[in-house]
């Protein structure tokens, strides 16, 4: 899954369009897609072919009920690592792509190195993801939590009508 585009293509309106309708549902069929955003469906196929081979639509998924794979609680971990040197980015990038309750990791400016993303069935849960998985991570020296007492909003629309 590339997560970059490659090609120079600029995306235009109708590329926008569908863009958005395939997010917010992805299972939408060609004839409807096509109807919608005001084309027939060979072009339209062709165009969202077009996007998936250039690495714009990176996939369809399933969107879960976390508490349905006991995984309802949601946590936030600022991790601070002991040197900015690239090795020790990459022996902990490595390491933390393993960890099965993280969902996202990612690299931050400021006070701290990594923002992760996990979720877990329940609190107690929580000692151990936090003590015997992400403290142990090659590089990390402390953590700083942040447990979601309530999931205001969550998406991964991004909006591409402008």
């Amino acid at each position: 899954m590339r997560m970059q585009r490659d090609s120079i293509y600029t995306l235009d309106k109708i590329d926008r369009h569908i863009l958005d309708l395939l997010q917010e549902n992805g299972r939408i069929s060609m004839t409807e897609l096509a109807d919608t955003v005001g084309l027939t469906v060979t072009p339209c196929i062709e165009r969202v072919r077009r996007l998936e081979r250039d690495g714009i639509i990176t996939g369809y998924h399933a969107r879960v009920l976390p508490s349905a794979l006991d995984a309802g609680l949601l946590v936030f971990v600022e991790i601070t690592m002991s040197s900015k040197s690239e090795r020790t980015f990459e022996d902990f990038r490595r390491e933390v792509l393993r960890v099965p309750e993280v969902q996202e990791c990612h690299l931050v400016s400021g006070d701290f190195d990594y923002m992760v993303k996990a979720r877990i069935k329940e609190i107690s849960q929580y000692r151990n993801l936090l003590g015997t998985i992400l403290l142990r991570l090659p590089g990390v020296t402390q953590t700083k939590s942040c447990v979601v007492m309530e999931e205001v909003k969550e998406t991964l629309f991004i909006a591409a009508q402008r």
